[in-house]
């Protein structure tokens, strides 16, 4: 008798063909379920928006701004079009342009180094640490040049990066530090929310984040007052009236309807965040015996689990198998930054960063999101550790 994964599998395959579309049983995010339970309040402050008439830089945005530095431990926040915008900004308030070189990971997204080379600068990269993915300090001194002016650390998949480490060589070499805190929102760092650690921090809310608008948007957040009021000037073109503009600057606001949005959002986060912790905390439980290698969680962290990232070095065969079963899986990153195409001029070959190329090579994140039912986590399980045995 055929074992029931089997069965299952060749059900759905049979299906596929059938109807060309594939069969998922789970999948890796949903927003729907999201918006359903939160429908009634999310659709009175869209509404309030249309009936207002203000949807570039309103009140919405305004009382957002204030409430997300306050959940950040900072002192401002400045809503901008999308994470990428807000790491760009926050670079161009430190005035770090052409001729100058930024460190980050080299297993990030394409995107963070994408927003250093819109302001011009050149992106340089470390190595990670191999157990939290995060950029390993004892490798930044072998990047530093005298061109190098700031560093942004990654807080990948929701796990903080090693900050007082880095915050002791940036202070060494006075250099900046930029967060990117785009999958991380709520994380802490020994008791301190992350994004309020370094010189400013960058959030993105594309809708998959564990906080998401319905479009893309960002925040860069600071304590500082002089950098908080040049993002506000660089958001809006550079200008600080309606026809004086007293910098070059960008077009990058965050909308009301976004706000609005996130205004309601920001009320649960923190029992999303829980939630997210739970499931992972269930996925690693059941997977501990398994051939895959499962999340660590730092000594000094506060992890929140945007994504819940496996180990495999036959990690495309198990992406491929969990699909054939109807599990939905994604694989970030599969190309480090430094091997992408686009930076190929940087000059850096194969073999450069050894521990950010294998976990590019072996990471798989599985299905993750707060509304994710514990007996889905069971059968994610299930059906990994039958391929595992």
């Amino acid at each position: 008798m055929k074992p029931a994964s089997v069965l299952r599998s060749r059900t759905i395959n049979n299906i596929e063909r059938i109807t060309g579309k594939a069969i998922v049983l789970i999948p890796f995010f949903d927003a729907t379920q999201q918006y359903q339970q939160l429908k009634k309040e999310i659709d009175a402050e869209i509404a309030g928006v249309f009936r207002n008439g203000r949807f570039i830089l309103g009140p919405q945005v305004e009382a957002f701004e204030a409430e997300f530095a306050a959940y950040c431990d900072a002192r401002f926040a400045v809503g901008l079009a999308s994470g990428t915008e807000a790491i760009a900004l926050a670079l161009a308030a430190c005035d770090i342009g052409p001729g100058d070189e930024v460190i980050t990971a080299a297993n990030t997204s394409v995107f963070t180094a994408l927003a250093i080379s819109m302001v011009g600068a050149q992106p340089r990269f470390a190595d990670i640490d191999p157990s939290t993915y995060t950029l390993d300090p004892s490798q930044l001194e072998a990047s530093l040049s005298p061109r190098t002016r700031a560093i942004i650390p990654v807080h990948p998949y929701g796990q903080p990066a090693d900050m007082s480490s880095i915050v002791a060589v940036a202070r060494q070499h006075s250099l900046y530090i930029v967060e990117d805190a785009c999958q991380a929102h709520g994380a802490k760092y020994r008791g301190q929310r992350v994004g309020s650690i370094g010189h400013l921090g960058a959030f993105s809310f594309y809708p998959t984040k564990n906080l998401g608008a319905y479009g893309d948007g960002g925040v860069a957040v600071t304590s500082d007052a002089a950098l908080a009021e040049k993002l506000r000037w660089l958001r809006d073109g550079g200008r600080v009236d309606r026809y004086r503009h007293v910098i070059c600057g960008y077009n990058s606001r965050l909308d009301e309807i976004h706000a609005a949005v996130l205004r309601v959002k920001l009320r649960y986060l923190d029992e999303w965040n829980e939630s997210r912790r739970a499931l992972a905390a269930l996925y690693s439980r059941t997977l501990e015996d398994t051939s895959v290698m499962i999340p660590v969680e730092a000594s000094y962290a506060e992890h929140v689990y945007h994504l819940y990232v496996i180990r495999s070095r036959a990690r495309d065969t198990l992406h491929r198998y969990l699909a054939d079963c109807g599990i939905q899986t994604h694989m970030h990153y599969p190309i480090p930054v430094h091997l992408q195409p686009a930076f190929a001029g940087l000059g850096y070959p194969s073999g450069s960063f050894p521990e950010s190329e294998r976990a590019c090579d072996e990471v798989l994140s599985l299905p993750m999101f707060p509304e994710l039912r514990e007996e889905q986590v069971a059968m994610v399980c299930e059906t990994l550790k039958r391929w595992s045995a």
